[in-house]
């Protein structure tokens, strides 16, 4: 298995993962859903502000995590938001996600991320270092129709920090109906 970072030539690949996994987990229509959000990052997302990340194996994605910027208003660390991500359901419970997370959290960090959040399983985010946070404390661009699903981890060692206002996020997740 191979940790890649970037997407191109694989963006086909990368969305046909998400459908697929999405579809065996939630249903056809989240999985629709998750695939255009994917789709939708990797096709107008400008390039400088994506971050794609893939496990692969004999030529196949069976794992992709996608970052991007959330930029809260005024302030100055560099916060990235993880969503979507997904492992191909016959490779689940193999670690791959966890592999593909510690891969993609150390070169943020390398970067000079400062903070990583995600909203999703807590009990999967969990296993790779992020913590529950309160919306109060950092808020999202939208109302979280899950609260406890809101996680941040610190790539600095420090705490996280409090962050205030209502932060931009890449225009394809800039939609109430995916939070």
């Amino acid at each position: 298995m191979d940790m890649i970072q970037g997407h191109a030539g694989r963006e086909a690949a990368i969305t046909a993962l998400f459908r697929d996994t999405f579809t065996a987990s939630e249903g056809a229509e989240e999985g629709q859903v998750v695939a255009g959000l994917a789709h939708d990052l990797l096709a107008r997302t400008p390039a400088s502000d994506l971050r794609v990340f893939r496990a692969e194996a004999a030529g196949r994605v069976i794992g992709a995590a996608i970052f991007t910027p959330l930029v809260y208003p005024g302030q100055a660390p560099r916060v990235m938001l993880l969503s979507p991500m997904a492992v191909a359901a016959d490779w689940q419970g193999r670690g791959v996600g966890q592999g593909m997370l510690r891969h993609a959290l150390a070169a943020l960090r390398a970067e000079g991320v400062a903070v990583a959040l995600t909203y999703g399983d807590p009990a999967f985010y969990r296993r790779v270092g992020f913590v529950p946070v309160s919306a109060a404390e950092v808020p999202p661009p939208h109302v979280l129709s899950a609260p406890e699903g809101w996680l941040g981890q610190s790539l600095t060692g420090a705490a996280i920090p409090g962050l205030s206002g209502v932060p931009v996020c890449a225009a394809a997740l800039d939609r109430a109906d995916v939070w």
